[in-house]
């Protein structure tokens, strides 16, 4: 990528030498990071480049922030991609961040906690919100969120005020998600308090509907594969070249579920794709209720380890059975490593003819039809 290279010039560049096919939708969002990206350009070319103009202020200012970017749609759209060609692009003199907003949000919870415990500060939650929305500002003027999304009634309550500081100073939003702004918080407790800030995303923010016919998440588990065996090193790798690839090389992340005081613990999770191994979710006391609250928060699901079951390990194999059946109702997308293929897993006598249904399943997520249809 040259220096001055342009997200649309990088989009392009990448469609000629092969590495992503035309993608008109795609290309409508690029439009608007385009947008986006020549406004920056020129509001951080008019700042003021000597102490004289820093100090008297005389330099031409463009009035407003520019307008940021809401990019929502479906899994595999390519929305993170696009949103990191623009951020590539910016040049890196800017105060830029790129961030999960999940780790945004237990950043935020963490300074909330740490003025609260801080004796010598003596603020609620509206006088310490702006402190840190200066903060951040001070550190970056644009923030590029990946997998926006609010589930949290204290998120819920937070992102209003705190919005509303960034954007006051002139912070400037780019946000990936699944979910259309009205959409957001839907159901959650107290949502008519939380509607300001959807109407704010809405002014601050240009929507942009990100949703190609092309899955190209489902498009990777297609032409790679969805089910290796037996274990062992190659099968590893390939899981973890799957991976990689749905995740964009993204470093992964250690994550929490809650059910009912339960917690769930998810050892590597990036761009909403979790991995689980089959003692975690099936060596343990866990039932349709967890596996169903893990397929709500994770489109795609790697299960991993799979032995031979036998009927010394029939309860092993009921939580197996139980757990397919919620990721299959769910429409969760599913990869698994194992020591035998579906049909031979299982040989015990007691769950043989329950175990068909687990066999066909596993073998109907596997193909076309089931991977292209949206969870």
């Amino acid at each position: 990528m040259s220096k001055h290279q342009t997200p649309l010039e990088l989009y392009q560049e990448r469609i000629k030498d092969g590495a992503l096919n035309p993608d008109p939708v795609q290309k409508a969002a690029v439009a608007s990071l385009q947008r986006l990206y020549g406004e920056l350009i020129k509001a951080h070319e008019d700042q003021p480049k000597n102490l004289f103009e820093k100090i008297t202020g005389l330099v031409r200012r463009s009035k407003d922030a520019p307008k940021g970017v809401y990019m929502h749609g479906g899994v595999g759209r390519g929305k993170s991609m696009v949103m990191d060609m623009f951020y590539d692009c910016l040049p890196d003199d800017m105060h830029k961040t790129r961030i999960h907003f999940h780790a945004f949000m237990i950043d935020v919870h963490d300074y909330m906690h740490s003025r609260r415990k801080d004796e010598s500060v003596n603020e609620d939650m509206d006088s310490a919100l702006p402190a840190l929305a200066e903060r951040i500002a001070e550190r970056s003027r644009i923030l590029c969120f990946d997998e926006f999304h609010v589930t949290d009634v204290a998120d819920a309550m937070i992102l209003g005020r705190l919005f509303t500081a960034l954007f006051e100073l002139d912070v400037v939003v780019v946000a990936t998600t699944n979910w259309e702004p009205d959409r957001l918080y839907e159901g959650g407790l107290q949502r008519e308090r939380f509607l300001p800030f959807i109407q704010l995303l809405k002014d601050k923010l240009e929507i942009v509907h990100l949703d190609s016919p092309t899955d190209y998440r489902a498009q990777c588990l297609r032409e790679e594969g969805t089910y290796f065996y037996p274990l062992g090193s190659e099968t590893r790798r390939q899981a973890n070249g799957v991976f990689n690839t749905l995740t964009d090389n993204m470093l992964p992340e250690e994550d929490e579920i809650e059910v009912k005081g339960r917690t769930i613990k998810v050892e590597a999770t990036a761009k909403n794709v979790a991995r689980f191994s089959f003692a975690q979710l099936c060596e343990q006391p866990h039932g349709a209720e967890d596996y169903l609250e893990i397929a709500k928060k994770y489109p795609t699901i790697f299960l991993e380890g799979v032995p031979k079951l036998g009927y010394d390990r029939r309860n092993e194999a009921k939580r197996l059975m139980i757990l397919i059946d919620a990721l299959y109702e769910s429409g969760t997308k599913l990869v698994v490593t194992a020591d035998a293929p579906p049909d031979k897993l299982y040989q015990g006598h007691d769950h043989g003819f329950e175990f068909q249904r687990t066999v066909s399943r596993l073998l109907e997520m596997q193909s076309a039809k089931y991977l292209e249809k949206s969870p």
